[in-house]
């Protein structure tokens, strides 16, 4: 759990707010995502946390009370892939002093040029839970993969090895082109999920191992062409683990009409297990917490200062919640999964089969 004890020098009524709004994030997380666990299983979640934290928009800056609820969000899971981390860490660095010394984090550099908007890619994870196993780096795809006129993507995918409880699986995070909904622009989205897509399968089916993709891959539909990109490589998604197609459960962005984020598994035999709960997979709304609509007035007087807020009262609110807050929080929201990561019982009913190939789990100490 994050560690709070900044709040103790604030003023009054900054920290009487902050509180008051961290305990109804701690109530809301508890009813919509599933309760950590030691061993049994791994919450893994990917968010694309806007413009973290350059504020080159001019739509900020981040109040301080923001960095706590971005830190309890993230503590509410093991292991978060995150886009749109900017040049400058200390503001990351801020969310990670409140996660507190059991928290680590690997990022890529910056992705220079005009489409790659220098954002790093990150994993953070919690490393009582989550092993780093030693292998990491951003993905240059091979000249023969790539389509559609694309040099390489507009945003260097990040691969990192890791493991939990028995689960040992490669995570590549993407932010992948976003371009127009139609014409050139969307046939390089459409590519990109293609060659990434191909890339990673290729490699699954050479090693054996478990692969999975997972960010901002600006998916329009179920439907759309960018989602046939990614399924015609045997990609397994949330919608196919738990059987429900219901295209609302999915919608990540803050208009709630677009599947942007997605979570895609290329895995072993056996080895791609939900967990047990109900809600072991979805998307966390945040704003039903904090920065909640019915609190304009509050946040503009607080805000303000970087000029943009209308001086209507309707438009300050429509601007509140369509712009204001998500430079504080985001325009997307964290699409998670829960998985079983304790196959023990697998493990020893081969053994006395006498059917078992697969290596124990291992530590960093001894690979297996």
């Amino acid at each position: 759990m994050p560690m709070y004890w900044q709040l103790k020098h604030w003023k009054n009524n900054d920290r009487e707010r902050v509180i008051d709004r961290i305990g109804a994030l701690r109530k809301h997380i508890a009813k919509s995502v599933p309760r950590r666990t030691a061993s049994d299983t791994l919450l893994l979640a990917t968010w694309n946390i806007r413009d973290f934290d350059s504020n080159k928009f001019g739509e900020g800056p981040r109040l301080a009370e923001s960095f706590h609820y971005i830190a309890e969000v993230i503590a509410a899971f093991d292991l978060v892939a995150i886009q749109e981390v900017n040049e400058d860490m200390r503001p990351f660095e801020k969310v990670m002093d409140l996660l507190g010394p059991n928290w680590r984090y690997i990022s890529t550099d910056l992705t220079e040029g005009p489409s790659g908007n220098g954002e790093r890619m990150v994993f953070v994870y919690d490393s009582n839970k989550v092993q780093f196993k030693h292998i990491a780096g951003e993905v240059v795809l091979p000249k023969n993969s790539l389509v559609g006129g694309v040099d390489q993507l507009a945003r260097s995918p990040f691969l990192v090895r890791f493991q939990s409880g028995w689960f040992k699986f490669n995570l590549c995070t993407v932010h992948l082109y976003y371009g127009d909904d139609s014409g050139e622009g969307k046939a390089r989205r459409v590519a990109e999920i293609d060659m990434i897509g191909r890339f990673l399968k290729k490699r699954a089916d050479e090693d054996g191992q478990n692969y999975i993709l997972l960010g901002d891959m600006n998916v329009v539909s179920p439907e759309d062409e960018t989602m046939q990109a990614l399924r015609k490589h045997k990609f397994v998604l949330p919608a196919d683990l738990t059987g429900d197609n219901n295209a609302l459960r999915w919608v990540s962005n803050l208009s709630g009409d677009k599947h942007y984020d997605q979570i895609a598994f290329l895995p072993r035999k056996d080895e791609l297990e939900l967990g047990p709960n109900e809600n072991n997979a979805g998307v966390f709304n945040y704003y039903r917490a904090v920065y909640t609509e019915e609190e304009a007035d509050t946040y503009y007087t607080l805000g303000k200062e970087n000029g943009k807020w209308p001086d209507a009262s309707a438009k300050r609110k429509t601007y509140f919640a369509k712009k204001w807050r998500t430079w504080q929080m985001s325009d997307h929201l964290p699409l998670f999964i829960e998985l079983r990561i304790d196959f023990t019982d697998k493990y020893l009913k081969r053994i006395r089969e006498g059917t078992q190939p697969v290596d124990p789990p291992t530590t960093d100490a001894t690979e297996g």
